[in-house]
C-alpha cells in the first residue's frame, strides 16, 4: 500500500500561481493529479512516469502547469501558473503501480480556489 500526502493548496487571484506537493510512501510506475470542480466529474490534469521523467497534460493546462518529480524525496509536483477561476477544483494526486490499468492510489485531495 502506497500512502500519498498532498500539501500546497489555497486561495490566488486569477494570473497567480501555486504549487502542490505529493509525496508517496513507495516507488511506483507513474504518479499525476486529476481534479473535481463542483458539479463536474472528476478529471485528469497532468502525469509524470518516474523512470523516463515523460509527462502528459490534458490540453487546458499545457503551457500553464508544469508537473514534475524529485526521486530523492518521492515527490511529486505540480506548478500551477496563470491561474484562473476554471481551475478552481479539489486536486487529487493519484499513483499506479505498473503502466497498465487506472491508478491505484488516490490522495485525499487540497482544494485549490481562484478567485476573479
Amino acid at each position: 500500500q502506497v500512502q500519498l500526502v498532498e500539501s500546497g493548496g489555497g486561495l490566488v487571484q486569477t494570473g497567480g500561481s501555486l504549487r502542490l506537493s505529493c509525496a508517496a510512501s513507495g516507488r511506483t510506475y507513474a504518479m499525476g493529479w486529476f481534479r473535481q470542480a463542483p458539479g463536474k466529474e472528476r478529471e485528469f490534469v497532468a502525469s509524470i512516469r518516474w523512470s523516463s521523467g515523460s509527462t502528459g497534460y490534458t490540453d487546458s493546462v499545457k503551457g500553464r502547469f508544469t508537473i514534475s518529480r524529485d526521486n530523492a524525496k518521492n515527490t511529486v509536483y505540480l506548478q500551477m501558473n496563470s491561474l484562473k477561476p476554471e481551475d478552481t477544483a479539489v486536486y487529487y494526486c493519484v499513483a499506479k503501480r505498473t503502466a497498465i490499468g487506472f491508478y491505484d492510489y488516490w490522495g485525499q485531495g487540497t482544494q485549490v480556489t481562484v478567485s476573479s
